[in-house]
């Protein structure tokens, strides 16, 4: 079946692949628009393949709230650049993989995978499909999902998300939404590790205390003072364990007028007559954790002129 020139056109159109690789893929399917596409999807999922071993430390994160459901979702999809990260084939991807989260509710990204997109192709088969046309490893790496009211911020572009839930009666009002974005961006400036306090684990709190008696006991100014003393200090330097790592004791960054977030919570859930409070966050940061590939460019150049 012959082909012609506006066929390659709307193949390439349709799949977002090089001129050359729609000619190859209509001459090895007789024609057959259907077929070229599979074709390309075939050789997509050899390159993906391929691709797979290739450290994805960039891309982005996001955060995202579906008021009417009262579903919040946070997302992470790493690629191999930052450049990756501003195309707007890439953003939608992760924008629609975020969608099927919030309807479809998967328990694990196993499960998330085999997820239907609106097309009907699974989650995993969109995410070949992106490897095919944009030419990087792309992974989804981890997601959040919280039922209730929920507040989502996501800054520098998707370098930092964070996705918090909140006990109230308020969320109908704008001022929540003002309140929750404002808590939200404490999350990401600051990264505390806690809401509050009693969730701290009593194993993080006996290491601390030791870490903090170790301290004492090194100071030549106090290590002769008495044991009661010094169990007296570590536990008012706990306090300001607290302060750095609890959500609610931490100093409220955006204004003076509260002295902590605690406080900014009770004062504008006072103002406006109901209650809110803090249930859960979750604070993500594009590729952390992930041991990003060192390279040494001068060496690299060196060894392609060899």
């Amino acid at each position: 079946m012959a082909f012609t020139a506006s066929d390659v056109k709307k193949l390439r159109e349709q799949t977002g692949c090089g001129m050359m690789d729609c000619k190859k893929a209509l001459t090895n399917s007789d024609g057959d628009f259907d077929k070229a596409v599979e074709f390309l999807r075939e050789k997509g999922l050899a390159a993906s393949a391929k691709k797979a071993g290739r450290i994805a430390a960039d891309g982005m994160v996001y955060a995202a709230v579906d008021t009417e459901k009262k579903v919040g979702v946070a997302l992470e999809v790493n690629a191999e650049t930052d450049f990756v990260a501003k195309n707007e084939l890439f953003k939608t991807f992760v924008k629609d993989v975020a969608e099927v989260i919030v309807e479809q509710n998967p328990a694990d990204l196993a499960a998330l995978l085999e997820c239907k997109m609106a097309d009907g192709n699974t989650v995993e088969a969109a995410r070949q499909d992106k490897v095919l046309v944009i030419g990087e490893n792309i992974q989804i790496r981890r997601f959040t999902r919280f039922e209730g009211d929920c507040v989502s911020y996501i800054h520098g572009g998707g370098t930092h998300a964070v996705l918090v839930q909140f006990d109230t009666d308020l969320a109908d009002k704008p001022e929540f939404a003002v309140c929750g974005k404002d808590v939200a961006m404490q999350i990401a400036a600051v990264n505390p590790g806690y809401v509050r306090e009693s969730e701290v684990p009593a194993s993080v709190l006996e290491e601390e205390k030791k870490v903090l008696m170790a301290q004492i006991e090194g100071d030549p100014k106090m290590a002769s003072k008495p044991e009661q003393v010094k169990a007296k200090m570590v536990e008012g330097k706990i306090g300001k364990f607290f302060k750095e790592n609890c959500l609610l004791d931490q100093e409220f960054v955006k204004a003076t007028d509260h002295s902590s977030v605690g406080k900014y919570l009770a004062d504008t859930a006072k103002a406006l007559g109901g209650k809110l409070d803090v249930v859960k966050f979750v604070r993500y940061e594009k590729g952390e954790g992930i041991e990003k590939k060192s390279e040494d460019f001068a060496a690299e150049i060196a060894s392609m002129v060899k």
